[in-house]
């Protein structure tokens, strides 16, 4: 395998192990910890099968271009392909002629192919090294720009004085604000609006991996893996993000919420490939024409595709061309895929269809790798689930109703038909929480508190809306752009500062702004992320568009999905929440059509959840599923994991919910502590379950003077829970482990406090002197008491078999406890030289079924300690073996 360096013999384990997935059409689970330089190993074993794979394609091809050339005898070709056509049966004379026209056929699509791809290659080789071409094309840009400049001046000096006379039934900004006729039920297939006969577009998708991971920055860094890799130089590789990454319109981008871009954006499209009829003809001349974005240039995408193609770019890199090319970078990537050989992407493209289709991916026999799996059921679980607030209700019902009211004449018969339905929809979804729809949310306290949940029947046929198609209203919200044209309707009316003329219709308003200025204030603190609107105060984005996705949610089948009614003390901030149950039916598409899937993490134990709950119920057979973890590249006596059964006075630790809360359970925890910040140097990092009982044990050692001592020994920081001050809070504690260990004296570094599942025990790295020592105080076990779980629970006991004579619902909570530990634990060892020691304070750490769903590279280092004293002696040498090395 071409490497940038001499890999690890565990890389190229899981290289070979890689490649032998791919080529099998394997579905892999890939365990590599963090430090292992699992990103170079996926990236090396993933493309030297792809190129040898292209390889074979070409020789493959070659020879039955040659067969065909040569006219010989149509049934070698037929044994040559793969899945020929079963003949038996037919006379000699038809079997003959249809493996001819077969063997035509093939041939003449090999030849396509090869014309296409020669065409590209072309292409791409041109730009790669003809620098006049780019300058040629940078030229075009300006001269347009400023062709486009003057014709604006001249448009601007004849509209000048012209406006007085116009007949004007509405605005002309208004205009845009009305639904256009409905035709249709159907769906009908979406013309893009690009030209048709273009070569490009009918290129077929090459054979690609499509690599995606949780966060924008770890693809960033993918990509400079790769541009680092034996392959960045002949990676034909795009990103793809979302408009909120990729927008380079400021227009647009300034709107904040990804749903107001992604809508606006549309918008603008939609502008620029409408067909122009004849009454729309008529009504342009009345207005002003509608804005079109400028970075939509088909011909500037296709040159920024090709730039993409030619060199691999991160988002950064992509976004910077995009500006300079004046070229759209989401639509130009989009462009670039079927060419790519490498896609990189965010989970939520990849794992949701209808973006997935929007964004023009094709999986057919495709490869793709999910890195940094670990929450890959939770992420389905959230991509597909959805929430809306009873404020969200009833202020779309209240906008609604008075956008029906303003252009009810202007407005065709089907439209007012699904808009009532809508009406009725919100207005029984709020009858459901205990509230009126006509009055302010805000104000309507509600009877009967509590969470409540429900099948997806039972809740529409107590909701009384079983009678309404809701594929129909779907499709209907779609296909209409009716949350679009709310959200212009609201914008123009809907705020106290913006202007309105003083004419009868108008007045009318006056009690709309008025009312969703009170919603707006009592509106609770769950909507939308605010949004920067033109008036320079905040404005949530429609609250239609969140409640389209409540409506998509409700047509999963029944037994997938609940719907959660949660009434609090008013109905403006109770909900509505679909909670999808079986993640499986989402996945199952992905591993159907894929050629190969590999889910990939740093620590995936346990595993049994990625097989029973995704694989198994999605339809993989067993037989295709293929496992592969190993160790880590560090010595073995660089790693000290203790599971710690007692502490110094004997008190054996059981962090349950009945113990935990024990003045002596939290005394003996802050004795443990004292005793090894006196030992350990540099940073001590300490995970609690929750933030509720790390605030109440750091209470209980403040009165008890606990807190003093550590305070003494190392400088204590806490996690905070708001995610912008995280990164302040890291480089305080840094920096006094740096001071600390350059200055010496009494101080010998600093102690974190962290929450299992906040943003420290994720994606932080605690390397070297940031993180000597770990510990775990108890076993951070979810809260059983929550609907959700209750009921993820209960379906996995109907559903799934038991496993070793424990149910389901066990062994999941077990699993999402191991999961949370094994994740924060792994945040000590970031490298080859690292060292660090890691304390598991609980006995029943040390229980076969916990202990084995530790990551094997720790778990075959463990002692188990029953005493303090013992488990005391180990981490001194430890602390001696950090002298010897410093």
């Amino acid at each position: 395998f071409p490497f940038p360096y001499t890999p690890y013999r565990i890389q190229e384990q899981f290289m070979e192990a890689l490649y032998g997935a791919l080529e099998a059409g394997r579905v892999g689970i890939f365990e590599s910890p963090t430090g292992t330089g699992k990103s170079l190993s996926l990236i090396c074993g993933a493309l030297s099968w792809l190129r040898d794979w292209e390889e074979k394609r070409r020789q493959e091809e070659a020879r039955l271009l040659a067969l065909g050339a040569s006219g010989q005898d149509g049934l070698t070709l037929q044994q040559a392909r793969a899945g020929s056509a079963d003949t038996a049966g037919e006379p000699d004379w038809v079997t003959a002629f249809v493996q001819k026209k077969e063997e035509r056929d093939v041939v003449d699509r090999l030849k396509e192919e090869q014309i296409r791809r020669k065409k590209r290659e072309d292409r791409l080789e041109k730009i790669r090294h003809n620098v006049q071409l780019k300058y040629a094309a940078k030229r075009k840009r300006c001269e347009e720009d400023e062709a486009k400049r003057l014709l604006q001046l001249s448009k601007e000096a004849l509209s000048q004085g012209a406006g007085e006379g116009v007949p004007d039934q509405l605005d002309h900004n208004e205009e845009e604000l009305i639904l256009a006729e409905y035709e249709s039920d159907d769906e009908k297939k979406v013309v893009s609006g690009l030209e048709e006969d273009d070569d490009d577009l009918e290129e077929e998708h090459v054979t690609k991996i499509y690599y995606c991971s949780r966060t924008h920055s770890q693809l960033s860094q993918f990509v400079r893996e790769v541009q680092k890799s034996p392959f960045g130089k002949d990676t034909r590789l795009v990103s793809l993000g979302s408009r909120q990454n990729l927008c380079v319109n400021e227009e647009v981008r300034c709107l904040g919420t990804l749903q107001l871009i992604n809508d606006r954006c549309m918008d603008m499209q939609k502008n620029k490939h409408e067909k122009k009829s004849d009454e729309e003809n008529e009504r342009k001349k009345r207005r002003v024409s509608r804005t079109v974005c400028p970075f939509y240039s088909y011909e500037q995408m296709q040159f920024l595709r090709d730039e993409v193609l030619v060199e691999v770019k991160d988002i950064e890199q992509l976004v910077s061309l995009g500006r300079e090319t004046k070229a759209c970078p989401y639509y130009g990537s989009r462009f670039a895929i079927p060419a790519a050989q490498l896609v990189v992407l965010p989970y939520q493209i990849l794992l949701h269809e209808p973006t997935r289709n929007a964004a023009g991916i094709k999986l057919k026999d495709q490869v793709v790798i999910i890195d940094e799996a670990h929450n890959l059921i939770d992420t389905i679980t959230c991509i597909h689930s959805a929430e809306v607030s009873g404020s969200q209700l009833c202020c779309a019902h209240s906008q609604l109703s008075q956008y029906v009211e303003r252009y009810r004449k202007r407005l065709k018969a089907k439209n007012l038909m699904y808009i009532k339905q809508i009406l009725y929809l919100l207005e029984r979804f709020v009858a459901m929480l205990g509230g009126n729809v006509n009055q302010n949310p805000g104000c309507q306290a509600v009877s009967q508190t509590g969470t409540v949940l429900k099948s997806i029947n039972d809740f529409l046929f107590q909701s009384q809306i079983d009678n309404i198609n809701l594929f129909k209203v779907q499709r209907y919200c779609e296909k209409s752009l009716i949350s679009r044209k709310l959200f212009g309707f609201v914008e123009r009316y809907g705020g106290p500062a913006s202007a309105v003329k003083t004419n009868k219709e108008n007045q009318k308003l006056a009690g709309l702004q008025n009312f969703l200025l009170t919603l707006q204030q009592g509106s609770d603190k769950e909507s939308d992320p605010p949004v920067e609107a033109e008036h320079d105060h905040l404005r949530p984005a429609s609250p239609l568009m969140q409640i389209e996705g409540f409506l998509s949610a409700l047509t999963n089948a029944n037994q997938d999905g609940r719907v959660i009614l949660n009434r609090q003390g008013t109905v403006g901030q109770s909900s509505l929440k679909f909670l999808l149950l079986n993640p499986a039916v989402h996945f199952a598409k992905v591993v159907e059509e894929c050629r190969a899937v590999i889910i990939a993490g740093g620590t995936m134990q346990p595993v049994a959840d990625f097989r029973e709950q995704l694989l198994c119920c999605a339809g993989v057979d067993p037989a295709r599923v293929v496992e592969f973890s190993c160790g880590h590249v560090i010595p073995p006596e660089n790693i000290l994991p203790i599971i710690l059964c007692s502490g110094p006075s004997n008190q054996q630790l059981e962090f349950t919910y009945q113990t935990r809360d024990l003045p002596q359970m939290m005394d003996e925890t802050g004795r443990i502590l004292c005793n090894l910040c006196n030992v350990i140097p540099g940073g001590v990092v300490c995970f609690f379950p929750s933030y509720e009982y790390e605030k109440q044990v750091y209470g209980h050692w403040e009165k008890t003077g606990l807190l003093s001592r550590l305070a003494a020994k190392k400088k204590i920081f806490q996690e905070p829970k708001k995610a912008n001050q995280v990164e302040q809070v890291l480089v305080e504690y840094a920096k006094c482990i740096k001071r600390c260990s350059q200055t010496g004296g009494q101080m010998t570094g600093a102690l974190l406090l962290s929450v299992v599942g906040g943003k420290m025990s994720e994606g932080i790295n605690f390397s070297d002197d940031l993180g000597r020592c770990v510990i775990m105080v108890g076993m951070p076990y979810p809260n059983i008491k929550s609907p959700e779980l209750q009921e993820k629970m209960t379906w996995l006991d109907k559903t799934m078999p038991r496993a070793a004579g424990q149910a389901p619902s066990r062994v999941l909570i077990e699993n999402l406890c191991m999961k949370a530990v094994n994740q924060s634990i792994g945040r000590a060892i970031r490298h080859q030289k690292d060292f660090a020691s890691i304390l598991l304070l609980d006995h029943r750490y040390a229980r076969p079924a916990i202990f084995n769903k530790l990551p094997q590279w720790i778990r075959e280092r463990t002692q188990v300690k029953p005493a303090f004293g013992s488990a005391f002696a180990e981490l001194r040498k430890v602390r001696t073996f950090t002298l010897c090395a410093a």
